[in-house]
């Protein structure tokens, strides 16, 4: 299971990848490209241009994982169609849904916006 908790970002390289690439070549990928620190604890998501395959990137805290997936039938969905940037962010849930074949994800989006606290009073009015 990748990650346990909703709170997992994960990014999406919205650029095919040549999934030769281990570990070195896909965290330099993270550093170079998309601009990120891939000892974040945030997943980073690389699929080739055939769509057959993906891999995914995480830090788990004690080292890095890498977790490659070859669909048997199909092919995941293109996210580097109508994207602007070299990525984009997805939640875990939709993670999820990509790596079962979903062709929903990155189209539109699945998730509700994040729910951002807000302060219920002005600190000065409580004083």
């Amino acid at each position: 299971m990748i990650g346990s908790t909703r709170a997992l970002r994960v990014f999406a390289y919205a650029v095919p990848t040549d999934l030769r690439k281990g570990f070195d070549g896909l965290y330099g990928l993270v550093v170079s490209q998309l601009g990120r620190d891939p000892l974040s604890g945030d997943a980073f998501l690389f699929t080739s241009r055939s769509r057959t395959r993906c891999k995914v990137l995480l830090y788990d805290g004690t080292g890095l994982c890498l977790y490659h997936k070859r669909l048997e039938q199909g092919r995941f969905a293109c996210l580097w169609e109508g994207v602007s940037g070299s990525s984009l962010e997805l939640t875990l849930s939709e993670l999820t849904l990509y790596l079962e074949g979903s062709r929903a994800v990155g189209r539109m989006k699945l998730s509700p916006e994040k729910i951002l606290p807000k302060a219920l009073a002005n600190r000065r009015e409580l004083v």
